[in-house]
């Protein structure tokens, strides 16, 4: 069954990523939303590991493509290569295409780079001298961030952060957590080859699409908006949620509602990916850690 397939992929990538379970609930939250995800925190605690577990868990086409300050919208979407032994272009299709995209230090690109991003996030699809190409199903980009410097790196800009459905804050795990990665890590060497196949492709479409159709009350979407309006309220700006925000807010319950075995939405999934949802959209123009923003919106908006 579907739904016990990724309970068991909830409990690998747990056990592989040790100290990691909120954010591996979130990017599954993601992936059942057919959403992207933008996993921030210091280099060194995982990140990268977490997307390649979850990429050789389901299966498929998995890529993975460094950012760097040199890297051109080619490199990510592909090129037509002009054949002179036949006469005639070749399309060599980029890392785009693929069903899982690790964008590896997304901010390490240029503005320009990143963009290229943007219509394949947005509608699963790439444009190339005019010809438009469909991407894989599903499609998932999960890009990392480091947090730690500012040096070498370009802000996301606004339209680009606001593709991604949830922002997934990963830190240094405690201490004795930290001993037991030590002990997993001690007797052999890891290896993504050995996580096996768990949920396959044509059982994750069957639960996104059943994400699409979980209930969700008349008063929770009431809530859902006054939560965003307390946000708006708060940051001092109307333009910070925009209408894809809410509706991001949404899909997101939905599909934790889902992965918390649920049958409808409750006013706890909202709590929950609210703060990842509206994160990385909460650009105020003081730059003001948002966090105390969005506590406080939850504080302070009546719960149906």
């Amino acid at each position: 069954m579907p739904h016990d397939s990724l309970q068991t992929l909830r409990r690998t990538l747990n056990d592989t990523i040790l100290g990691s379970e909120q954010a591996a609930d979130l990017l599954l939250t993601a992936l059942l939303a057919r959403g992207h995800a933008l996993v921030t925190g210091p280099p060194g605690i995982g990140k990268t590991s977490l997307a390649s577990t979850l990429a050789a868990s389901l299966g498929g086409i998995f890529k993975r493509l460094q950012f760097t300050p040199d890297l051109l919208p080619s490199d990510i979407i592909g090129y037509n290569l002009y054949r002179q032994q036949n006469g005639e272009f070749e399309f060599v299709p980029g890392p785009v295409f693929s069903n899982l995209l690790l964008a590896d230090e997304i901010n390490r690109a240029s503005p320009r780079t990143q963009s290229a991003l943007l219509e394949s996030m947005n509608e699963q699809q790439v444009s190339i001298d005019g010809e438009t190409k469909e991407l894989p199903d599903p499609f998932l980009v999960v890009a990392t961030q480091n947090n730690t410097s500012s040096t070498g790196t370009f802000p996301l800009p606004e339209p680009q952060l606001d593709r991604f459905l949830l922002s997934i804050p990963m830190a240094l795990p405690s201490e004795d957590c930290q001993l037991d990665i030590l002990k997993l890590h001690s007797n052999e060497a890891l290896c993504q080859d050995d996580v096996p196949r768990i949920l396959h492709l044509v059982d994750l479409i069957a639960l996104q699409e059943q994400v699409t159709k979980l209930p969700i009350s008349d008063n929770l979407q009431r809530y859902l908006l006054a939560l965003c309006q307390s946000a708006r309220s708060l940051a001092g700006q109307d333009h910070v949620v925009s209408v894809r925000g809410t509706l991001a807010l949404q899909a997101a319950a939905r599909a934790y509602a889902l992965l918390d075995g649920q049958a409808a939405v409750h006013p706890d999934h909202l709590q929950a990916v609210f703060p990842h949802v509206l994160r990385h959209r909460l650009l105020t123009e003081d730059t003001l850690d948002p966090d105390p923003i969005l506590d406080a919106a939850l504080n302070q908006t009546p719960v149906p």
